[in-house]
């Protein structure tokens, strides 16, 4: 796939088949993170990739955090199926959670978080680029502290995001923008 063909392609998917994804596709995806940039070249990032018992773990945590984020909703049928988007992931096989280092310094924090971002970027474009389905997710983190146990994440260690992976069921339509013409974000300093 052309490149800014990916870019365009590139959706958040939230309905995925059982399939499993390949080793082999999983290390090619993880090999595009860690090209990305990052501050002073330091590649401060880690990956987690999480299937099994975790996922399902997971899952009951971030669907608890979805019942109290959708409990004001007024359709009852998109709240039921966000808490079991949730609850399963989408129904995706694999999970992948970038970390980055923690540092004390705020601005070297930063930098460490932007470089973990970069690479996270990078997941959901080369997962694109191989017909795979992706989610950029920060909901779940909402019970950090549990999935820090979890996962044995070490206090060093920032948590980025996470995704979903996997073949989607179908591939969203392209959004809505409410600022559709992107120009207006736009402004030139000479």
């Amino acid at each position: 796939m052309e490149f800014f063909e990916v870019i365009k392609k590139r959706r958040a998917v939230r309905m995925y088949k059982p399939d499993p994804v390949s080793r082999e596709d999983i290390l090619t995806i993880l090999e595009a993170a860690h090209a990305a940039p990052s501050g002073r070249n330091l590649q401060s990032w880690s990956f987690l990739v999480i299937s099994g018992e975790k996922k399902q773990v997971m899952g009951e945590s971030y669907g608890k955090i979805a019942e109290g984020y959708t409990r004001d909703w007024e359709d009852p049928q998109a709240r039921e199926s966000f808490i079991n988007y949730s609850r399963t992931y989408g129904g995706a096989p694999v999970i992948i959670m970038v970390l980055a280092d923690a540092d004390p310094v705020p601005g070297v924090n930063r930098m460490h978080l932007e470089s973990g971002c970069a690479a996270m970027e990078n997941i959901l474009l080369a997962a694109t680029a191989l017909g795979l389905g992706t989610c950029w997710m920060t909901g779940p983190l909402q019970d950090e502290a549990n999935l820090r146990k979890l996962l044995d994440i070490p206090d060093d260690k920032q948590i980025v995001a996470v995704t979903p992976l996997g073949h989607p069921v179908a591939w969203p339509d392209p959004p809505v923008f409410p600022v559709p013409d992107f120009e207006q974000k736009i402004r030139w300093i000479i």
